[in-house]
């Protein structure tokens, strides 16, 4: 895929206050053509996570969705009819499959399960989306200013959560955002790096990203790089860094605990304290 992005600064009529910010700064209006992206080699495969990252104004969102546009069953998240059903009923999944998704999502709170879209804050409405997105199993899901809206531990387990869902479901994923930190997690296929002023950076990586061989009930794997521990009500306590190893991320929970859901080996020494949710 090779993307081209331009646009022509359109034709302004001088006013006085813009006369004063002329003389100030010594500028005139721009002219000609605006080049984001002349011929870039976007590298896309079936199944990708492709982050566009870079500072506001970069057009990092104006690349994305020249690439949604060259491909095809996209579906932009941020486009979706939320409906009045409540959670648990909206995506339209068998029960369990249900649960494990919304909870990947950061919405496994049982009181939030019955709640309509409009009963939702700003941040769970976004992560309602997602969930509604992923059910509705198109070949490419589309978020722009992804995690945005939600605080930073809470945004690294989603981008965790949603890598491993994209690998297991093979559903590929294009995200726009400033935030950088969520990368670790997100584990992109595809980096495509934005700046004020030069061309746009693609980077693949080295290896294509698998599932775990045990993976865990949710449909989410234990990873390297946990972010945070989740009851069924969402994050309760930031974990170890990602370089520990140590345990799993999972939208699932203990309920004597609170935390994580645990690995086999966990699983079995602790049996006899009773079943895991």
């Amino acid at each position: 895929m090779h993307l081209t992005v331009a646009y022509d600064f359109l034709p302004k009529t001088p006013s006085v206050h813009a006369a004063v910010v002329m003389d100030h700064f010594g500028l005139g209006f721009e002219t000609g053509r605006h080049v984001i992206a002349d011929g870039l080699e976007l590298p896309l495969q079936p199944g990708d996570v492709v982050a566009f990252t870079g500072p506001s104004g970069s057009g990092k969102s104006s690349l994305m969705r020249a690439a949604a546009a060259q491909l095809d069953g996209v579906l932009a998240a941020d486009a979706l009819d939320l409906g009045d059903r409540i959670l648990v009923d909206a995506l339209e999944l068998p029960a369990a499959e249900t649960l494990g998704l919304l909870s990947s999502c950061g919405l496994g709170e049982a009181q939030l399960m019955l709640r309509t879209p409009a009963e939702l804050s700003d941040g769970q409405r976004y992560r309602f989306r997602l969930a509604l997105a992923v059910s509705r199993q198109p070949r490419w899901i589309v978020a722009d200013e992804f995690t945005a809206a939600l605080d930073r531990t809470l945004a690294r387990v989603i981008a965790f959560n949603l890598r491993k869902l994209a690998t297991r479901t093979g559903i590929g994923v294009l995200v726009a955002t400033t935030h950088e930190d969520i990368l670790d997690d997100l584990q992109p296929d595809l980096h495509v790096r934005c700046h004020l002023d030069g061309d746009p950076v693609v980077t693949r990586a080295a290896v294509k990203k698998k599932t775990s061989a045990s993976p865990a009930s949710c449909g989410c794997r234990g990873g390297p790089s946990p972010t945070g521990r989740i009851s069924l009500g969402g994050i309760t306590d930031h974990t170890a860094s990602a370089s520990s190893g140590s345990s799993p991320s999972c939208g699932t929970a203990n309920k004597r605990s609170g935390s994580a859901c645990s690995s086999p080996r966990r699983g079995r020494s602790r049996r006899g304290r009773g079943p895991s949710g």
